[in-house]
């Protein structure tokens, strides 16, 4: 009685941390000038002997920390890290809450599995805890790769758009570091992804970074090639000196064809998608609507038979 309180305890210990962890994972908040100052300050301790790894702050921090300190923790959080970042992501408390929330469900599903399991002889329980501590491993890993490629749709269907206004702030005079802020500005509400990550990008260079470093370290952040054709277009252009109204303004149309083709291939994958919801879920219905009335009729006509008999 005593070990089901206390598991019941811990159970619901965990889920408010997960809940809360959640929650604070949900609202991320982008500061691209803390983030330049603060890549500069890890660089500068990483140059002096220390350590880099760690990005938080307090108890998220401490835990980071402490995963690293475990053997193949460090390369995880770096890959955690990355995730988070082309998941939009990038505040420093990012990363410690998703670590802290995914920790957390893995113990959550391993000591559900042990309890349930708990009557059970050593080989069920232990299949058991493997299946769960699989689970648990992968599904915070499975949904921040779902997060990230949305995030990245959403990029490439507000491209279009943005470079042609783009375009067209750069056709009245103004220079590509203020275009971009105006770009940013305008489509804050329409594209917040992609107006950030502009914003992201000008405050970097503001910050004493060189433009072509910018722009491709927002190519890392978001892996999205049609932003690394963008990035090289840009810096190409300014190089040479050529003129990148122009320019924006044929890629914007191929962005534009491009996401049309995408829509079209969306539909004609439609049909394919609606075959496995019909089959699970509408054809069983259909089949008792029209089979079970008929079954019923005949098995009264036949109860009647037998009792004239």
């Amino acid at each position: 009685m005593l070990g089901a309180v206390l598991f019941f305890i811990l159970a619901f210990a965990t889920i408010v941390t997960l809940v809360w962890t959640g929650a604070q994972l949900l609202q991320p908040s982008d500061d691209p000038l803390g983030e330049r100052l603060g890549d500069l300050r890890h660089s500068g301790i990483a140059g002096a002997g220390g350590s880099e790894a760690i990005r938080g702050r307090g108890f998220t921090g401490r835990f980071v920390n402490a995963i690293n300190a475990i053997p193949g923790g460090g390369d995880w959080v770096k890959g955690s890290q990355k995730r988070l970042k082309q998941a939009g992501y990038r505040s420093e408390a990012a990363l410690g809450n998703y670590c802290v929330l995914a920790v957390c469900f893995f113990a959550l599903c391993v000591g559900g599995m042990l309890y349930v399991q708990r009557h059970n002889d050593g080989t069920n329980m232990f299949g058991g805890l493997i299946g769960a501590g699989i689970f648990g491993f992968m599904l915070p890993q499975i949904v921040l790769g779902r997060m990230a490629k949305r995030y990245r749709k959403r990029l490439q269907d507000a491209l279009p758009d943005t470079i042609d206004l783009l375009g067209i702030v750069l056709g009245t005079g103004l220079a590509l570091d203020q275009a971009m802020t105006r770009v940013s500005d305008e489509l804050q509400h329409i594209y917040p992804e992609l107006a950030n990550e502009f914003y992201t990008v000008t405050m970097q260079v503001r910050a004493g970074q060189e433009r072509g470093k910018a722009f491709n370290a927002m190519v890392r952040r978001t892996g999205v090639e049609d932003i690394r054709a963008l990035s090289a277009m840009i810096i190409q252009s300014e190089r040479f000196g050529t003129s990148l109204s122009q320019a924006l303004s044929v890629y914007a149309k191929e962005m534009r064809k491009k996401r049309q083709l995408r829509a079209e291939e969306a539909v004609a994958k439609a049909g394919t998608k609606m075959l496995f919801p019909i089959v699970l879920f509408i054809l069983p219905v259909l089949f008792v609507i029209t089979l079970v009335p008929a079954v019923i009729k005949t098995m009264q006509d036949m109860q009647l038979l037998g009792s004239g008999r």
